[in-house]
């Protein structure tokens, strides 16, 4: 199974164990009575018939076009990624998978033609790309003692062509996120670091870095001195904003866009009791988003500038779902 972004929500939505980096399947629990269920919001499921049990949309663009990918990752259900344009029927349904792959995901894509993601071989070792007029391009952090299986991912990618993403380190048992900026143009690596971290080692906490707007700013996710993991926004000028949903035991960052609102997750519980809630968060406030079907099992995990938003719910059979919401 790839591990991912929001795997981690069991872990640390997976994304994110890693920050993504973990399993990608939760069990979630059934949703409290006093949770939101659409935020205002008016929700579309969209799944590719390909494997209706399980399908995650990872981004939205200004153009409507989404980015996702479906299967879960468990023996005869490889992840494949795709894209999916407006009005999403089927045969709006376009393949994307880095070529020779046993896994795909494209976890990112901007307005000017690029998508990002990562695949997976056989012996589960995760590698970056970025895909552009039709080509595919590995992206791996450089020089660095990687995790074993190596576990490199790309997550999201703004119109000025920078991606972001994270590696896993060295550090045992199952290393610890780092993540990183990545001018595609320039072919340059920037490390994103949380304040008061002056050098890396291997037990540093992990942070993982989930997208980037057109200003350059940053969202994501970080583990806390404290053990907690906890959303952030970075902005170009180093001001770093940490985001944490009130009463949550875990909050993760997944998408920001160009007026600086972030959406993600938080998870309330643990174990067989955790549930997930979808939010938006701007200036300081949060506000909850939930598929309807999904209440409890929500991650919204991409926005554009419309305000519209995609992600994912697990429904009552106990599918995941993809779905696009619009304000």
């Amino acid at each position: 199974m790839i591990s991912r972004k929001f795997a981690g929500v069991a872990g640390a939505v997976t994304a994110l164990t890693a920050g993504l980096a973990v399993a990608t399947t939760l069990t979630l629990s059934a949703p409290a009575g006093a949770a939101v269920a659409s935020g205002g919001y008016h929700f579309t499921t969209i799944d590719n018939n390909k494997d209706l049990t399980f399908n995650q949309l990872l981004g939205i663009n200004q153009a409507g076009l989404i980015a996702g990918y479906f299967g879960s990752g468990a023996a005869h259900h490889p992840n494949k990624g795709y894209t999916v344009k407006m009005p999403y029927h089927q045969s709006d349904f376009t393949s994307e998978n880095f070529p020779h792959s046993a896994q795909t995901q494209v976890t990112g894509l901007n307005d000017i033609g690029y998508t990002v993601g990562f695949w997976a071989n056989k012996a589960g070792a995760n590698f970056g790309w970025y895909r552009h007029k039709g080509v595919f391009h590995e992206v791996n952090f450089p020089g660095v003692p990687n995790s074993s299986p190596q576990m490199d991912q790309l997550l999201g990618v703004n119109d000025n062509a920078v991606a972001v993403g994270f590696y896993l380190n060295s550090a045992t048992p199952t290393g610890n996120a780092r993540g990183f900026e990545y001018n595609i143009k320039t072919h340059k690596f920037t490390r994103i670091i949380q304040p008061g971290v002056t050098s890396l080692n291997k037990k540093t906490p992990s942070l993982t870095a989930a997208a980037i707007n057109n200003h350059g700013t940053v969202a994501g996710f970080y583990n806390t001195k404290g053990g907690i993991t906890d959303g952030f926004v970075r902005r170009t000028d180093g001001q770093f904003t940490t985001l944490a949903y009130p009463g949550a035991t875990m909050t993760q960052a997944f998408g920001i866009n160009d007026s600086g609102r972030v959406v993600g997750a938080y998870t309330t519980g643990s174990g067989s009791s955790a549930q997930s809630f979808g939010f938006t968060w701007k200036n300081g406030h949060f506000t909850e988003v939930n598929d309807p079907h999904g209440v409890g099992s929500t991650l919204i995990n991409g926005i554009n500038d419309r305000g519209e938003l995609v992600g994912f719910y697990t429904d009552s059979a106990g599918n995941t779902d993809g779905f696009l919401a619009k304000p």
